[in-house]
């Protein structure tokens, strides 16, 4: 049973990477995905020698918060939060928003037992269109 859980949240993880990079292609951006499971940078945008990187965090919407453990505070370095509703219904659009990474620290819970560190969905939706759908915030 936990194999299958693991593997749902891998195909999540994978579904919002691909996501994200669909997107960044459609604004114009030559972006590329990075390999590997345990990384924090997850897509590489560079131009005219300018990086920007970017961490994607995937879920689907019955789960309420995006794990942090990975977080780390660099300039030109974002997370792009992915939240889908329906991950198997092709034409639902997941909810997204992106944020600096120097804008999170204020965001993070940390559960009670201090294990783990966490963004909420709801928490994010509270600053409304600061964040979500701002692809414009990534720029070089």
């Amino acid at each position: 049973m936990k194999k299958k859980k693991r593997e749902s949240g891998y195909n999540t993880n994978l579904a919002s990477e691909f996501y994200v990079m669909s997107m960044l292609h459609r604004k114009g951006f030559n972006a590329v995905l990075t390999l590997g499971n345990k990384k924090s940078v997850d897509i590489v945008i560079y131009k005219h020698g300018k990086v920007i990187t970017l961490d994607v965090k995937g879920l689907i919407k019955k789960n309420s918060s995006f794990p942090m453990d990975n977080f780390h505070e660099m300039e030109k370095h974002f997370y792009v939060f992915v939240s889908f509703e329906d991950i198997k219904d092709a034409e639902s659009l997941p909810e997204v928003y992106v944020v600096p990474s120097q804008s999170i620290k204020s965001m993070l819970y940390k559960n009670p037992k201090g294990n783990r560190k966490v963004i909420q969905l709801r928490k994010l939706s509270n600053f409304g269109n600061e964040y979500k759908n701002r692809w414009d915030k990534i720029s070089i």
